[in-house]
C-alpha cells in the first residue's frame, strides 16, 4: 500500500502528489497529520484505517480496525481531539428491507387469499425472487442488532481504543457530524421512519446519553403521525453544527434549519423543499460561517440516487442531474436559492460508464474561504468558487482512473488539511493526496 505520484490523465490546476490503495471508502477526515478514512463493505472486514499524512507524498497506514461483525459496515469516521466517532451500519443487500416488509405484507395476503401465502405469492409482491424467500425468512427471524456508533481514543493513532459502542436501532447509523460536546448523530430509531437526529452529549465518552431528537413531521408513527410521502423518502441524511443551528440534509424532504439554543428542544426555524421538480434528494446543508457578497450564504448538494450509465440512459434522458445549490439564508424563515451549478457529462469521459454515478454527491464539510470541493461520482473532484454566489464557477478539477476492473470513478468524499492538501477518496479502491494550484 506504498504511496504512487504517477500524474493525472485528468485535472485541470490539481496535480497528484501520492496515491495510496486502500478498500473503498465513504469518507475522509483530516486532522493534523492524519487522515481518517471509513471502509465501504469489502473483503477484509475493514472498517476504518488511520493514515500518517505528515509527509503528503509518501503517506503510510498507521493503523486499521477490523469489524466484528460481518454484517456490518463503518464507512463513516470523525475525530475530534483524541476522540473518534464511526458509525456502525447494517450492510445493503439484495434482500435489503424485505424482511421488515414481510410481517406486514404476510398478514395482508393472508387476508386477501384466505390462507397463508406461498413463496411465490410473497416474492411477487416483494419483488424478489422465489428462491430469495427462505433468506427473507430468516433475516426477518433475526433481525439486525447492531447498528449504532463507536467511540474510539485515538490518543495513540497505532493503537486507537475502543471506549464505548451506543446502539441504536434498525439498520443503524448513516452520518454524523460532532464537537467536543455533542455527537448530532443521523439514525433509525424505534416508532419512527426513516433516519432522524438524535443528540447525545460526549462529554464523558465512556457514557454517551441521549439528550435530545428532532425529526421531520409525519415520521414519529409510535406518536400518531402519518408521512405524507412514500416509504422513507423524507428523513434525515445528517445535520451539521454551525453557531447555534444545526443545517440538515433532509432526502426528498429537501433542507432545514434547526435552532439548538436550547439543545435539549431542538426546533425548525427554516426549511426549503425542492423536490419536486428536482429528482435527486438533499444529501448535505452547509452554512458558510462568513459573509459572501454580503449575504448569508448556505449550500447544498444533491446525490445522484441512480445510476447514469448505458443501461439506464433512455430512462434517464432529459432529467437533470444532481447538482451544488447556493442559497440565501439571511432571513432563515425564507430561504431562497441563488443558483445551481451543474458538471457537464461532456466533462468527464465517464459520464455514461455503466453500471456507476454521475451526477454530484458531497462537499468538504468545512469552509475556509469561497472554494467548494466536491466529490462528483464519475466527475471526480471539482472545485467551485463561490465569490459570485448567483453565478458559481469551476476553477479546478481532477478526476482519477477507474479502480481496476471498473469503467469509472466513484468518487465519494473529500477533506483538506491544513496546508490546503486535497484528500479523495473513491467507493473503488484509493486515496489521492491532491494539491491546488489557484489560478491568477
Amino acid at each position: 500500500m506504498e504511496g504512487t505520484p504517477h500524474a493525472p490523465q485528468l485535472a485541470r490546476n490539481v496535480k497528484r502528489l501520492a496515491h495510496l490503495d486502500l478498500p473503498g471508502a465513504g469518507q475522509v477526515y483530516v486532522q493534523d497529520d492524519y487522515a481518517y478514512i471509513g471502509h465501504l463493505p469489502n473483503k477484509q472486514n475493514l472498517g476504518t484505517t488511520i493514515v500518517d499524512v505528515s509527509d503528503p507524498r509518501k503517506p503510510r497506514v498507521t493503523s486499521q480496525i477490523l469489524l466484528d461483525d460481518p454484517a456490518s459496515h463503518s464507512h463513516k469516521a470523525r475525530v475530534i481531539g483524541d476522540i473518534m466517532i464511526v458509525n456502525s451500519e447494517r450492510n445493503m443487500t439484495a434482500i435489503g428491507r424485505k424482511a421488515d416488509e414481510l410481517p406486514g405484507l404476510r398478514a395482508r395476503l393472508r387476508v386477501e387469499c384466505g390462507r397463508d401465502p406461498n413463496h411465490a405469492e410473497l416474492a411477487a409482491k416483494l419483488g424478489v425472487n422465489e428462491a430469495d424467500i427462505p433468506s427473507v425468512e430468516a433475516a426477518e427471524k433475526n433481525p439486525y442488532d447492531k447498528g449504532g456508533f463507536k467511540i474510539y481514543d485515538v490518543s495513540d493513532r497505532a493503537e486507537p481504543r475502543l471506549i464505548a459502542f451506543q446502539k441504536t436501532h434498525g439498520i443503524g447509523v448513516h452520518r454524523f457530524d460532532m464537537d467536543a460536546n455533542y455527537a448530532y448523530i443521523s439514525t433509525e430509531m424505534p416508532g419512527y421512519i426513516g433516519n432522524i437526529l438524535v443528540i447525545y452529549d460526549i462529554r464523558n465518552p465512556a457514557r454517551p446519553e441521549e439528550i435530545s431528537r428532532w425529526w421531520l413531521p409525519g415520521q414519529h408513527l409510535a406518536g400518531g403521525e402519518k408521512p405524507a410521502w412514500p416509504g422513507r423518502q423524507h428523513r434525515l441524511h445528517h445535520a451539521l453544527r454551525s453557531g447555534e443551528h444545526l443545517w440538515a440534509g433532509c432526502w426528498h424532504g429537501g433542507v432545514r434549519v434547526i435552532d439548538i439554543s436550547d439543545i435539549r428542544k431542538p426546533c425548525t426555524v427554516g426549511s426549503y423543499n425542492y423536490h419536486p421538480p428536482f429528482p435527486e434528494p438533499s444529501h448535505t446543508f452547509m452554512d458558510v460561517p462568513f459573509p459572501v457578497a454580503g449575504r448569508h450564504i448556505a449550500l447544498a448538494i444533491d446525490e445522484e440516487d441512480h445510476a447514469s450509465g448505458a443501461d439506464e440512459m433512455l430512462r434517464r434522458r432529459g432529467r437533470p442531474h444532481g447538482c451544488l445549490w447556493v442559497f440565501d439564508v439571511t432571513d432563515l424563515a425564507k430561504l431562497q436559492p441563488l443558483a445551481i451549478f451543474e458538471v457537464s457529462e461532456l466533462d468527464s469521459p465517464f459520464s455514461r460508464a455503466a453500471p456507476g454515478r454521475f451526477g454530484a454527491h458531497q462537499f468538504r464539510e468545512r469552509m475556509d474561504d469561497t472554494l467548494v470541493y466536491c466529490a462528483w461520482f464519475a466527475g471526480g473532484l471539482r472545485i467551485i468558487d463561490i465569490a459570485d454566489p448567483t453565478a458559481p464557477q469551476e476553477v479546478g478539477h481532477f478526476i482519477p482512473e477507474p479502480a481496476r476492473g471498473q469503467p469509472g470513478p466513484q468518487t465519494n468524499d473529500v477533506d483538506l488539511d491544513a496546508r490546503g492538501l486535497i484528500y479523495l477518496v473513491d467507493r473503488g479502491p484509493g486515496l489521492n493526496i491532491l494539491e491546488f494550484k489557484r489560478p491568477n
